[in-house]
């Protein structure tokens, strides 16, 4: 069996294996399929699908990108690209993505959906920017009737010298934005670690280099179906 005809037995299985949601098998699958034909984007854009199937948003961002390397005029390197942006909360950089797959093929509808929901993702992220200004500006209104309550319901105003007015509501007001950058940090925070690269990463998922002849003579002596217990075993080091 020739090194193609064996990498296109291997990309079947994994077809079948996404079909049926068993994605970590896919990645098995098509892992074994990269090291026979290890310059077929196909094969890299199949399993970024998978990775990101999985949650394994730096694997699948990563193939993507080598999709694009080995094929820059295929419009699915960049189309996977953008599905990794945006599953990680990069809709900025997804809907670059999607611009460049949409330029090469401008007729594809699921490329036209895709590049629509990230340009309503990228205004959701535009106007979060403006969260803590908004929560500063509730603030100021909430020290304000704080005092005016303090001033109109009590007999003796705790808070009657000016400068211990101007106090609590600048105070309050830079809680509230205080409390909203960190929120907006914390969810900046967690998108940006989804595509930084695993503390263990797993060095036969790279499939990135051709094997040597020992070890295709071993994937064909032994080419049978990953089972689910195996995928598991393998991709559990990897796993964010």
């Amino acid at each position: 069996m020739s090194a193609n005809e064996d990498a296109l037995e291997w990309k079947e299985k994994g077809n079948e294996c996404v079909r049926n949601g068993k994605f970590e098998e896919a990645i098995m699958h098509y892992t074994a399929a990269i090291k026979s034909d290890p310059r077929n984007p196909t094969l890299y854009s199949n399993r970024s699908l998978a990775f990101l199937k999985s949650k394994q948003h730096y694997y699948a961002f990563m193939d993507a990108r080598e999709t694009i390397k080995l094929r820059p005029d295929w419009a699915k390197g960049y189309f996977r690209k953008g599905e990794v942006e945006m599953s990680a909360g990069r809709a900025g950089d997804a809907l670059f993505s999607y611009g460049l797959a949409k330029r090469l093929q401008p007729n594809d509808s699921s490329i036209s959906a895709a590049l629509s929901k990230a340009e309503e993702a990228y205004n959701k992220e535009k106007r979060r920017e403006q969260v803590p200004w908004l929560c500063a500006g509730i603030g100021i209104i909430t020290g304000v009737i704080i005092i005016m309550c303090d001033q109109l319901l009590t007999k003796t105003p705790s808070t009657s010298h000016p400068l211990l007015m101007a106090f609590i509501t600048i105070a309050i007001s830079a809680l509230g934005y205080g409390l909203a950058r960190a929120w907006k940090y914390h969810v900046e925070s967690q998108a940006k670690s989804l595509l930084e690269p695993p503390v263990d990463l797993i060095p036969e998922m790279n499939g990135h280099n051709p094997p040597s002849e020992s070890q295709n003579e071993t994937t064909e002596k032994n080419h049978s179906r990953f089972t689910k217990a195996q995928a598991r075993a393998k991709l559990r080091k990897g796993k964010t």
